[in-house]
């Protein structure tokens, strides 16, 4: 597989990697001053910030939100669209445009899913609103678990980088699924039926191979704002712009790939640490240990940590071992073993689905979400870390991909 792909394929998936890596650091920055920030001072100013209402009409119509809410509702409608674009291209071209690249990564996924919503559901089936957060440690956040991979240098094989973006693409899509089906809310028939107007002014757009990104961007503003007044979560409309924007295009660049190159920069270094600043910060004032042993906090803290481990190593085991899939090239078990404890970092979209789940929740809610995913994805990380830098080479891996490019 990896001697077929081009040197330019090579140095696109190169550059990604540092660019989600380098995001993934500022992530954690931007989390470590939000709960700094919460608990001085300036809490005060931080809660007001998120607090203050922002208007925006035209025409007799428009939106009335406090700042939280356009970051989780419009910056991440962009993340999504970003998501979106990626997946396409994926499908179409990458990692998931074939089955024997896709069936590994996605059965560890579909494991990765399972397991930690089995344990949050152990913990919390009694517990009526608590049960709403099950999805919550279900997700891998790709830019924080390549910050982690990217500490460890060249040391880390290519096939495992790729291994873990898989994995967390196919998330991604799970997470885009799980959104539409559980958490949306009460169903507005006339914005509902004129974000599908827009869904299909899209679709003849790329019928009719149009090309100007101008397009494609204007219709799919009008269709957020409808999906958003249609109780379907407003960041799904980004995804459905994405669907549509076209990947190939004659005689110029791909406005797709063009609009994805454009769009990483912007994702990795304002919304997704903005967001984490907007969401991490809880304060610690008055929080006991009951907290962080509540059926909340304590399941997004085992799902992530021990559920992910064991759903995406346990699938890849046994997928290997029934001789379903073949384990990724250069790569060992304690290798694959320690990348599955890295999927436990969860981050962006834990905080994002825990967001949806409790909604309307009481502050005692929000805590346990924000203190159980910060433990859980941080003891993923330090142990994936641990167990990486003890099973990896010593030395830089020299890529295969790149001796057999340098033969061609």
């Amino acid at each position: 597989m990896i001697k077929s792909v081009s040197r330019t394929t090579l140095e696109a998936i190169a550059q990604f990697f540092r660019l989600e890596s380098a995001g993934g650091l500022l992530l954690v920055a931007a989390a470590l001053l939000a709960v700094v920030v919460a608990n001085s001072p300036l809490a005060p100013f931080y809660d007001a910030a998120l607090a203050t209402r922002l208007t925006i009409t035209l025409g007799g119509y428009g939106l009335d939100k406090p700042i939280l809410l356009w970051v989780n509702d419009g910056l991440m409608a962009v993340f999504f669209l970003l998501v979106g674009l990626e997946l396409k291209r994926e499908i179409l071209e990458g990692q998931l445009s074939s089955a024997d690249q896709v069936v590994l990564p996605a059965l560890a996924a579909l494991g990765g899913l399972a397991v930690p919503a089995l344990f949050y559901w152990g913990l919390n089936h009694g517990g009526g609103q608590a049960l709403n957060g099950w999805a919550i440690p279900t997700a891998t956040d790709i830019a924080f678990a390549l910050a982690v991979l990217s500490l460890l240098g060249k040391r880390v094989p290519l096939s495992l980088k790729v291994f873990l973006t898989t994995i967390a693409i196919v998330d991604d899509l799970a997470a885009i699924l799980i959104i539409a089906v559980f958490y949306s809310g009460d169903l507005s028939l006339a914005a509902l039926l004129g974000a599908g107007f827009g869904v299909v002014i899209l679709a003849l757009l790329n019928r009719f191979r149009v090309q100007r990104l101008a397009a494609y961007i204007l219709v799919g503003i009008v269709t957020w704002f409808c999906v958003l007044k249609s109780g379907v979560h407003a960041t799904l409309a980004g995804v459905a712009v994405a669907a549509f924007i076209p990947l190939r295009a004659r005689d110029q660049e791909s406005p797709a790939r063009h609009l994805e190159h454009t769009l990483h920069p912007w994702v990795a270094f304002a919304i997704l640490p903005l967001f984490a600043f907007a969401n991490a910060g809880v304060s610690l004032h008055g929080v006991g240990a009951n907290l962080l042993t509540g059926g909340v906090s304590l399941g997004i803290v085992l799902g992530l940590f021990l559920g992910k481990q064991l759903g995406v190593f346990g699938m890849t085991v046994m997928a290997t071992g029934l001789g379903l899939a073949r384990r990724p090239e250069g790569t060992t078990l304690g290798q694959l073993y320690a990348v599955s404890v890295v999927c436990g970092v969860g981050f962006t979209m834990s905080l994002f689905i825990g967001s949806l789940a409790f909604e309307h929740g009481d502050f005692a809610l929000d805590a346990a979400v924000k203190v159980g995913v910060t433990t859980g994805s941080l003891l993923s990380a330090g142990l994936g870390l641990l167990l990486l830098h003890l099973t990896l080479p010593k030395t830089p891996v020299t890529q295969a991909a790149s001796s057999q490019l340098d033969d061609e």
